[in-house]
């Protein structure tokens, strides 16, 4: 570990403590470039508590705060995360405006921190969807980190893989009909240039907590070679240990997109030659 990477996080890890722990085993040269996080868990959270589940989602955004805040310290380049799917509409109506409202208070209370960290916020996802206060909130967060330079946040709002999928083909198509194209000369690029997306790298690492095993229409096409990291911990109690623990997982694994390894491959040779 660098101590560069270690100076970032003095004045919130206490030496000997199990955050430094873990901070140290993780390799600073080997870091992914975009983390995406399915941020689950938040209604069972408050069920153990007996309290409502707009008491989980307040608790989640502290979640946000702390994730968003460790990514800036270990200067990963692009953070995604899944914050309301255009299924969650379906959700009780109560719920849905506490959740907006808790929406646009976090927006209100943390572009002061976005800005002081170089944080540029963005979001994905059907936003003339979203009620206007929402959208006003999320135009002057983007309006004012639009020139910082450091982890660039993406909020999947409103969101769902599949729409963003037919969407890109729709307008892909009108494209190809303005421009006279055959659909034959269609590439995947093409398809990339379409997405909400388009200028983001696809995600290295995606994290879902609460223990389920699902993608929920979530970064469907950008996911493919994503390594998925899931845990247990609910995400109002998702803190920067678990995330310590995600990348140190994450550094374990050897990233093939479909290949093998080069062990593997000249086992391969040596046995065709027999």
């Amino acid at each position: 570990m660098s101590n560069d990477i270690l100076k970032e996080f003095e004045d919130v890890i206490q030496s000997g403590s199990r955050d430094e722990f873990l901070l140290r085993q993780i390799d600073p040269a080997r870091l992914p470039s975009h983390i995406a996080v399915i941020m689950d868990g938040n209604g069972r959270w408050a069920a153990r508590r007996n309290q409502p589940r707009v008491a989980g989602h307040r608790a989640g955004a502290e979640a946000v705060r702390a994730t968003v805040d460790t990514m800036a310290r270990l200067r990963i380049p692009y953070l995604t995360l899944y914050a309301f799917s255009t299924e969650n509409w379906k959700r009780p109506r109560l719920e849905v405006e506490a959740l907006m409202g808790l929406l646009r208070e976090f927006l209100r209370k943390e572009v002061r921190n976005l800005k002081k960290n170089d944080i540029r916020f963005q979001t994905i996802g059907r936003e003339e969807g979203l009620e206007n206060a929402v959208r006003r909130e999320i135009d002057r967060a983007r309006r004012e980190t639009c020139e910082n330079t450091g982890t660039v946040l993406t909020v999947a709002l409103n969101y769902s893989g599949r729409s963003e999928i037919t969407e890109a083909c729709r307008g892909l198509l009108a494209e190809l009909l303005a421009a006279g194209r055959a659909p034959s000369e269609i590439t995947e690029f093409d398809i990339e240039r379409h997405l909400f997306t388009a200028g983001l790298p696809d995600p290295d690492l995606l994290i879902r907590t609460s223990g389920e095993m699902r993608v929920s229409n979530f970064l469907l096409w950008q996911i493919a070679y994503s390594e998925i990291y899931l845990t247990d911990t609910l995400w109002p109690d998702f803190r920067r240990a678990d995330m310590f623990e995600a990348i140190i997982e994450f550094q374990k694994r050897e990233r093939r997109y479909g290949d093998v390894k080069t062990a593997d491959k000249n086992s391969l040779i040596v046995a065709n030659m027999k």
